[in-house]
This record gives C-alpha cells, structure tokens and sequence, in this order.
C-alpha cells in the first residue's frame, strides 16, 4: 500500500492532509499486502513483554535454562510475536477499522529467537458489506509471519469492521 495524500477541505494552496489504511471498496479478495519495515527482536523487547505480561516460563527470559532446552537459547514470546505481526499490519489492514471481529486459527510452525528479523503479509480471503451495520463491511484476511529468511512462524485469520469510503470517519 501506498501512503496517500489527500487536499485538507477548506485549505487553499499546497496543503495535504496524509490517509493511511483503507476503506471496504479498497480491498479485493486475493490482494497480497507486504508489511513493511521489518522488525528484529532484541533480548530487551522479549524480557520486558514477558515480564509484564506475568509469564513465568523461564525459556523466555532465563539464558540458563534455556540453553539446556531442545532450543538451546532463548525463545521469543510467542504472545509477542503476534503482538507485532499484528501492528504491523495495521496501516495495510485496520489502520480505518471500526472494529476486530475475531481472530482464529492462530498457528506457529517454527520458533522465533532473539536477535531474528520478522516480517509480515497479509492475503485479502473475502469482504462483504454488513447486513445489521449500513455504510460498514467485514473484510477476513490471513496474516503470515516470516522470519528474513523466509522462515514462516506464525499464521492466523483475523475478521475486521471497516467503514466504506462514504462513512469514513477518517477523511
């Protein structure tokens, strides 16, 4: 997605106002969105998450222990990992939402460690107008985390509320 600028009403001259995200007549089913920058985990970022969220497993924040796990080294917090998969799809998938809907089919296939670099992407699966909300539509798309090397750890499908051009509440 590209960032768009749009006139700011009431403004004469050069002046944009920038629009992020989209609207329900923006998405078509089958779109791949590529969210991007990346992101690399550090030891900080895990400790810290783990730790105020009140996890106790010492495979996330104890070297020690987690040298002598099947891993051999510490292992990101998996709560964590969807926390920033999950944000950087926003200004892609639900920078406009009104609402998430639901998530499901939460996957992890492979484990994420310090120091690894994660991306993600998003694939559009269907959208529809709402029956009970006018002017609104749910769109579902599945979200993919990748580490740099292509390495996929997590994968799920989300359900969002998202305003149509009209009912924006945003422009």
């Amino acid at each position: 997605m590209s960032y768009r600028s749009t006139p700011v009403a009431g403004v004469q001259g050069q002046r944009y106002r920038e629009d992020i995200g989209r609207c329900y007549e923006d998405f078509e089913v089958g779109d791949i969105y590529e969210h991007r920058p990346g992101r690399t985990i550090s030891e900080a970022d895990n400790t810290w998450f783990t730790l105020l969220t009140m996890n106790t497993h010492p495979q996330h924040f104890d070297a020690v222990h987690a040298s002598g796990t099947e891993f051999g080294q510490l292992l990101v917090n998996s709560c964590l990992t969807l926390s920033i998969v999950a944000g950087m799809s926003v200004s892609d998938v639900s920078q406009k939402a009104i609402a998430n809907l639901g998530w499901s089919n939460i996957t992890l296939p492979a484990p994420v460690f310090v120091g690894d670099t994660i991306y993600a992407e998003s694939e559009v699966l269907s959208k529809r107008l709402s029956r009970s909300r006018p002017g609104q539509g749910i769109v579902s798309v599945r979200t993919t985390g990748l580490k740099s090397d292509g390495t996929v750890f997590m994968t799920y499908e989300r359900s969002i509320l998202v305003p149509t051009r009209a009912h924006d509440a945003m422009a």
